[in-house]
């Protein structure tokens, strides 16, 4: 039997995400609840929803967080660490509230969030802590005994999330024709957001044009262009590159679009492209349909040679990359001294979110910060 980890002070996981529909009567009030408080009509919820109607109404965010529910479950046991794993999203069964108000039946009094994005932003950090403060004072109007939450810090940089993605841009360089292989481009891509959005993302010190979520995904993108160049010999040019853009056209958003850099790229010249979804989890909708779907009928329009790495998902190494973040965070809760794994130029990010991190355009109550109202 291995030696117990010790959790101490926590007793439980939270795997918090996004959610996503299991069916086509679940795609409109899905987005009602992704979208609620900007008045969009419905009849234009279900033009944006065609995209889940082409995989019979079912996102598969679902599935793939059971999938990592079930490594994180079988890391724990076989590690020797005792902390049971719930699960929660913040729009769709099972929901957030639902899932914190089980916990506290269950007794539940110091829990750990594992939110399934790696980088700081205010859709990635800030909103997931918002809902849990929205949450939070749900289960305090019920009169319930509240359990402090904090949140693991930011897993960009860790080994165990890294590694994965290099794999994954290597099995699709290799898949690739050979005639076209050595000259191939990657094309990091994540989510576009506003780009004040991301010039405010990060602690305040980080502030600046594109702030830490630019600067994060930029020192992923090195880090796994330079293991390609040493494991292959081969130097692929590569490029920051964003998908899954919405709303309004006036805004500034992240550029320059996947689709724009495809055409771009071939106009130049370059005979075949891996896109590596390094802003992503899982293979979720996004990535299903924004390059498994639009970016490639693209590329096929194009006539230009693609392949689209995997994410992360439930890998081993990400379970244990999870194990490793809760022992960090968890003696450092004890007062003792820690080792912070990380990889690249930023080190190890901060484990409570600063005041002025990822700030909203309106300020609400955020939990598991420096500013939480439920410290």
């Amino acid at each position: 039997m291995p030696d117990a980890l010790d959790p101490t002070p926590y007793d439980a996981l939270l795997l918090l995400s996004f959610g996503g529909p299991e069916g086509p009567d679940d795609v409109v009030p899905f987005l009602e609840n992704v979208t609620r408080g900007r008045g969009i009509p419905k009849e234009r919820l279900k033009e944006v929803g065609q995209h889940y109607f082409l995989f019979g109404g079912v996102s598969p965010i679902n599935a793939q967080n059971r999938a990592l529910l079930d490594a994180l479950r079988k890391d724990f046991a076989e590690h020797g660490l005792d902390l049971p794993v719930y699960w929660g999203n913040r729009n769709w069964a099972p929901y957030l509230t639902d899932t914190l108000r089980e916990m506290v039946a269950d007794g539940r009094r110091r829990v750990l969030v594992l939110a399934t994005s790696a980088y700081a932003s205010y859709s990635g950090c800030r909103q997931y802590r918002e809902n849990l403060a929205d949450a939070l004072a749900a289960l305090e109007a019920e009169g319930l005994e509240l359990p402090r939450i904090d949140k693991l810090r930011h897993y960009f940089n860790h080994p165990g999330f890294v590694e994965p993605m290099i794999d994954g841009v290597l099995r699709s360089l290799a898949d690739l024709p050979e005639d076209v292989r050595a000259g191939a481009h990657i094309a990091f891509t994540t989510h576009s957001i506003p780009t004040s959005a991301a010039d405010t993302s990060g602690p305040v010190e980080a502030h600046g044009e594109g702030g830490a979520y630019v600067e994060q995904h930029l020192d992923v993108a090195r880090l796994i262009a330079d293991a390609v160049r040493e494991r292959t010999g081969a130097d692929h040019p590569w490029r920051l590159v964003y998908q899954s853009r919405s709303g309004a056209p006036h805004i500034p958003w992240l550029e320059p679009d996947i689709c724009d850099h495809l055409e771009e790229r071939h106009a130049a010249g370059v005979p075949a492209v891996v896109m590596a979804p390094i802003g992503f989890v899982s293979d979720h909708m996004e990535v299903l349909y924004d390059l498994d779907t639009e970016a490639t009928a693209k590329a096929a329009e194009l006539g230009l040679p693609v392949r689209r790495s995997a994410t992360v998902g439930a890998d081993p190494r990400f379970a244990a990359a999870v194990r490793e973040l809760i022992v960090e965070r968890a003696a450092v809760e004890r007062g003792q001294e820690t080792a912070p794994c990380a990889l690249g130029a930023l080190g190890p990010s901060h484990h409570v979110c600063p005041v002025g991190c990822c700030p909203a355009r309106a300020p609400r109550p955020a939990a598991a910060g420096a500013d939480s109202p439920y410290a």
